[in-house]
């Protein structure tokens, strides 16, 4: 009986210790599970913050680019929200308005898949029909793919505008979007951009920014029979709502002694020795180029000033000085009447009122049209940041008579210029009327 008793006793210990076993084996398993659940959801974590941090850093550099390429100067009205569309724009065929690019899906591009985005920016086709060349497709398709999804992530993360977009107010046939698949047929370019082997890496960076998202050739280049930009004239200036936007090729840039701190401190401030921007340039320095990086807005410069250009060679720029007054000209009395309040007596200019003569870039042009165009219709005030403005000017179109005019420009040109010829009453006249035909139809 003992010995059963002891047999007995001795199997519950090892069923006692058999169970310990396994509830030691499965709170062990518990554990090693635990421990890898805690693995697998720090690891989630960490990748869910790599993500996180990697589109975070894709939609702040979307919002580099997107101010790269002035999109808010276009599609928000004064004093309207961001990207709300709605801003006019007269036209030879009517009148067209920017579009809602909020990511509202409604009425902007929330809805937008990036196949979309990219179709709209690469060939001018939105999901709704072709859209006008007014947007710079054209341009826009030489942007890298990466480019291209890092602005779509911006796009996407804008705060969404609920403003119903505008219907332009376009004639027939232009109202035929259908035409504008004949038009990209004809015009529209390889969308791949090409490095200039033979060229530096600053050089081929800023042909990149210049030509993609800068467009800068939309402006500054003159339309042929079908208001495409004529390449062969890349640069060359064109007329823009009064305002010539002016030639930039490096002929012209050397020709006039414009350097690369020039040329920088006047992309970035809107002012320098060479003078200051105004008309749609203002906008451009104050939205977009302002905000470039110090290395991009050099790359811009170097592009600028050192691309060749098959118009004309390069020649040594002239110094520019002040070359005294003719007080027996017509136009000294003039100057003193209507100038030399705020651009001085010697047209030394003053700071935050008005720049100088000497060396201004706008009035040494052997067809000054701008020149025209300020003293017509004035410039507005500029106001670049809180330490950098200038004063509006006041337009004389209603004070000076054209010979009047005549007299005041060749003064100018005589004192503080390269160009000693003498404009014509008849130049001037060709001169206004070219200003006046470029202006919107309200503004006549």
């Amino acid at each position: 009986m003992k010995m059963l008793c002891s047999s007995s006793r001795l199997s519950s210990v090892f069923i006692k210790l058999n169970n310990m076993g396994r509830l030691t084996v499965l709170i062990a398993a518990v554990v090693m599970n635990m421990i890898v659940i805690e693995r697998v959801i720090a690891s989630e974590e960490n990748t869910s913050s790599t993500t996180q941090k990697a589109d975070k850093d894709m939609i702040e550099k979307g919002a580099y680019l997107a101010k790269m390429g002035d999109c808010v100067a276009c599609h928000t009205i004064s004093d309207g929200q961001e990207f709300g569309g709605g801003l006019a724009f007269i036209t030879p065929f009517g009148t067209m308005y920017s579009t809602n690019i909020s990511s509202d899906k409604d009425h902007g591009i929330g809805h937008y898949s990036y196949e979309d985005f990219y179709a709209a920016l690469h060939d001018g086709i939105a999901p709704k029909g072709n859209l006008y060349p007014a947007m710079p497709y054209t341009s826009y398709r030489l942007l890298t793919d990466d480019d291209t999804r890092a602005l779509y992530a911006f796009f996407m993360n804008t705060k969404p505008v609920q403003q119903k977009n505008k219907d332009n107010d376009v004639g027939f046939p232009f109202n035929i979007r259908m035409g504008l698949k004949g038009w990209n047929l004809l015009n529209l370019e390889s969308g791949i951009f090409q490095p200039v082997p033979d060229k530096s890496e600053a050089w081929n960076k800023g042909n990149y920014i210049v030509n993609a998202l800068g467009h800068c050739g939309e402006c500054h280049t003159p339309r042929g029979t079908l208001f495409a930009m004529d390449e062969s004239k890349q640069f060359e200036g064109a007329m823009i709502e009064g305002y010539e936007a002016s030639n930039i090729t490096p002929t012209e840039l050397n020709r006039q002694a414009w350097t690369a701190m020039d040329l920088e401190q006047l992309l970035r401030t809107g002012y320098s020795r060479k003078g200051t921007v105004f008309g749609g340039m203002y906008p451009v320095v104050y939205h977009s180029l302002s905000h470039l990086t110090a290395e991009d807005m050099a790359a811009v410069t170097t592009y600028l000033l050192d691309t060749d250009s098959a118009v004309n060679e390069v020649v040594e720029p002239a110094a520019l000085t002040f070359n005294g007054h003719d007080e027996a000209a017509p136009g000294y009395g003039l100057y003193n009447a209507y100038c030399a309040g705020c651009h001085g007596v010697d047209g030394e200019g003053k700071p935050n009122i008005s720049p100088a003569m000497a060396g201004n870039s706008t009035l040494d042009q052997a067809e000054p049209i701008n020149t025209v165009a300020v003293l017509l219709n004035g410039v507005g005030d500029q106001r670049y940041s809180q330490t950098q403005s200038f004063y509006a000017m006041p337009g004389y179109r209603n004070e000076m008579d054209k010979q009047q005019l005549t007299d005041l420009i060749n003064y100018l040109q005589k004192t503080w210029t390269t160009q000693k010829g003498e404009l014509t009453q008849e130049k001037i006249n060709m001169i206004i009327s070219k200003v006046e035909d470029s202006l919107p139809d309200a503004a006549h």
